[in-house]
């Protein structure tokens, strides 16, 4: 995964990151000694063959590269049971995707996904993962995942990446013979769990909490690799993700007049390029928007985009750069949120509306919560925490200590306890290897 000798930089300013701001390689980093503390690796190795539904790269989807990150560290655990990934993409769209696609499934052809069952059914697939939100499935909310869900003979653990508090009748309905149909539900925060039992009425026994993977970083400060991004001089908040007018990102810019007033070398990285399906029905018209309000604001010295899909060893690096990185969602109903994982992972002072997942990760100080829609409760927190050095390395310590368990390595292990406990429980558990 190491990518170092990639140039990459801020704005038009590209310059080399040094070796030592690598990704980790989690198997490297797994001792052989540590395997004598997972028993079930030793038994299910090479035995579980899984099979993944979702989107998957080079769609430009936070559930795809969910999906990769998740099949890729599940693989370096089972070395000779290659993953299948079963793609969901829109019809007319040619993907050039990796070898591990063995099937797609076009997104609005109902009986596409029927055939994806037959095609599951009739493989040495042992059981299936599949990656849930309402919008990458095709019918009204998504509904034609449960002809897959019916058709299909495997069993099936499903990662809930959208859980409502106030579902529509149809999404409600989804959702809950999804419960029947699956053997296990996973959600990645306990408020996810409580919401299904208190709303959707799913069997206890099936609802599992496994957090969001991060990407296993090395701890380093914020200074030394802004030397290297050639911003040695510059107090770097940042937002990543892709972009649409749910992120409230107008907000941060409109608090960077008062941020700059107290720290006039502050910028605003805006890093993501808009969401491909917001793009389709509006193109840029929310980016131009927030340009019009740099403009207005005088702000072209403090705001910078990067509108790319950026590589996780560039989105990495601009991570690590950061000093304060704002999350200002305008949705209280979030149950996920990848983007924030990965600020902890890497260690960063972060500020986020109190939406369902950030009250759960960043309780204990491991985050600041900011108003939402509030400028002035933006710029009042983000230089807090620049006033506070102590405060500051209090937060960042608790972000990335309370992340390592959440490393994709460790979060690989979740899921393959969990395949294995599915399997034997369905009486679907492939004889030992000899020897």
């Amino acid at each position: 995964m190491s990518d170092t000798n990639k140039k990459t930089g801020a704005g038009s300013d590209m310059t080399f990151v040094p070796e030592d701001f690598a990704l980790r390689d989690e198997v490297r980093w797994l001792k052989s000694e540590d395997l004598n503390l997972f028993s079930f690796i030793r038994q299910s190795m090479n035995k579980i063959e899984p099979g993944y539904v979702s989107t998957y790269p080079p769609s430009e989807c936070g559930i795809a590269t969910f999906c990769k990150d998740v099949a890729t560290s599940v693989a370096k655990y089972t070395p000779f049971s290659k993953p299948t990934i079963i793609a969901v993409k829109r019809e007319h769209e040619i993907e050039p995707y990796e070898r591990v696609v063995r099937y797609q499934i076009l997104k609005e052809d109902r009986q596409s996904y029927i055939d994806a069952a037959k095609y599951v059914n009739d493989s040495s697939i042992d059981i299936v993962s599949l990656q849930h939100e309402y919008g990458i499935f095709g019918g009204p909310d998504g509904e034609y995942v449960l002809d897959f869900l019916e058709a299909l003979k495997k069993p099936t653990v499903a990662t809930l990446h959208t859980v409502l508090h106030s579902p529509s009748p149809n999404q409600k309905r989804i959702t809950q013979e999804m419960g029947k149909l699956c053997e296990v539900m996973v959600v990645m925060v306990k408020t996810g769990r409580q919401i299904l039992l208190d709303g959707y009425d799913v069997d206890p026994a099936k609802i599992t909490v496994i957090p969001h993977g991060v990407p296993n970083v090395h701890r380093v400060s914020a200074a030394t690799v802004k030397r290297a991004l050639g911003m040695a001089d510059r107090q770097i908040i940042s937002t990543f993700g892709l972009i649409n007018r749910g992120k409230g990102i107008e907000y941060v810019i409109k608090a960077m007049p008062k941020i700059v007033e107290k720290y006039p070398n502050a910028v605003y990285f805006v890093l993501g390029e808009t969401h491909p399906g917001v793009r389709k029905h509006e193109g840029e018209s929310y980016r131009n928007m927030l340009s019009e309000v740099i403009s207005e604001l005088g702000l072209e010295d403090h705001v910078r985009f990067n509108n790319r899909f950026l590589t996780l060893s560039e989105l990495v690096r601009y991570l690590c750069a950061t000093d304060v990185y704002v999350k200002p969602y305008l949705s209280k109903d979030q149950i996920s949120s990848g983007t924030l994982a990965y600020a902890l992972g890497c260690g960063k002072a972060t500020l986020s509306t109190p939406y369902l997942y950030a009250e759960e990760v960043l309780a204990d100080g491991r985050g600041l919560f900011i108003d939402f829609q509030s400028p002035e409760s933006i710029a009042d927190t983000v230089i807090r925490v620049l006033d506070d050095k102590d405060l500051k390395e209090s937060m960042e310590t608790a972000a990335y200590n309370y992340a390592r368990r959440a490393a994709w390595f460790n979060v690989a292990i979740s899921y393959l306890d969990l395949f294995d406990r599915v399997l034997r429980r369905s009486g679907i558990v492939k004889e030992e290897p000899a020897g």
